[in-house]
């Protein structure tokens, strides 16, 4: 399905130290075709190696986050990947891990895909009337994204075994309620929501941030917090945040009975 050539299938607006990239095909409710996938993946990846972006916000322009993949073009067997970077995933977003964090901002709904999408930032933030899916068993499709792999991890599984089998929403109460998402907000305030978290991280010094967020990250394949690869992974990035100007500022700064002076 063409876009209109005036009409870019990504928006990207700075905002302080924010990226807040805006999925842009509301005619189609935000569905994700190839040019999207390509152009979603290189804007995080450029707000990624921007030493001046603390924070990238993923969010949908037209009221809706996203509307999945654009089944139209699935089901004209065209390529829905990015063929410039396949090995960033469904969206270019779902295998491609950042060094700096990610806050979803659902506003609408995401489906399916779209779901998949805010699964892979690190925080979420949710309108309160809005809602999510993984659809797809009702399609007899598979949610391929990393969907079925993520949200067992973050919900109670036996709630995301019943989301995954039944294909039902998940509204927003739920979704607090279960983990899944981190705030609410008033309807069409989720931008708004997510950029005063993204204050509240990009205030503390980065290499504490990413490298925090990259532990979380990737720990998650190691078995118990016992083993000796867990804590090599844990001592390798203690040594670097630990050698860090930042850390000598922090902890000088807490001597000296004083706010920290970071510098940006």
């Amino acid at each position: 399905m063409q876009e209109p050539s005036e009409s870019p299938t990504v928006l990207f607006e700075r905002i302080g130290s924010t990226a807040v990239i805006s999925l842009n095909r509301p005619r189609v409710k935000n569905a994700l075709n190839c040019a999207m996938a390509t152009a979603l993946g290189n804007a995080v990846h450029e707000a990624d190696l921007d030493p001046e972006i603390r924070v990238i916000i993923s969010t949908g322009s037209g009221g809706n986050f996203c509307g999945g993949a654009d089944l139209h073009e699935v089901a004209a067997d065209w390529q829905i990947i990015s063929a410039e970077r396949p090995d960033w995933g469904f969206g270019g977003i779902t295998q491609q891990l950042t060094a700096t964090p990610t806050i979803a901002a659902i506003n609408g709904f995401a489906l399916g895909g779209g779901l998949e999408i805010a699964l892979a930032c690190d925080l979420a933030v949710m309108d309160e009337d809005a809602y999510v899916t993984l659809p797809e068993v009702t399609r007899g499709i598979f949610a391929a994204g990393g969907g079925i792999l993520r949200l067992q991890r973050l919900i109670p599984r036996r709630l995301a075994m019943e989301a995954v089998l039944t294909g039902n929403p998940i509204t927003a109460a739920q979704a607090l309620q279960w983990g899944l998402v981190n705030r609410l907000s008033p309807s069409g305030t989720s931008v708004n929501v997510a950029l005063e978290l993204a204050q509240d991280i990009a205030r503390n010094p980065v290499e504490a941030v990413n490298q925090s967020k990259l532990l979380m990250h990737q720990s998650e394949s190691f078995g118990s917090t016992w083993d000796s690869d867990y804590w090599s992974l844990n001592d390798a990035i203690a040594t670097r945040v630990y050698s860090s100007p930042e850390a000598s500022e922090g902890l000088q700064s807490f001597i000296e009975k004083r706010k920290p002076n970071w510098q940006r």
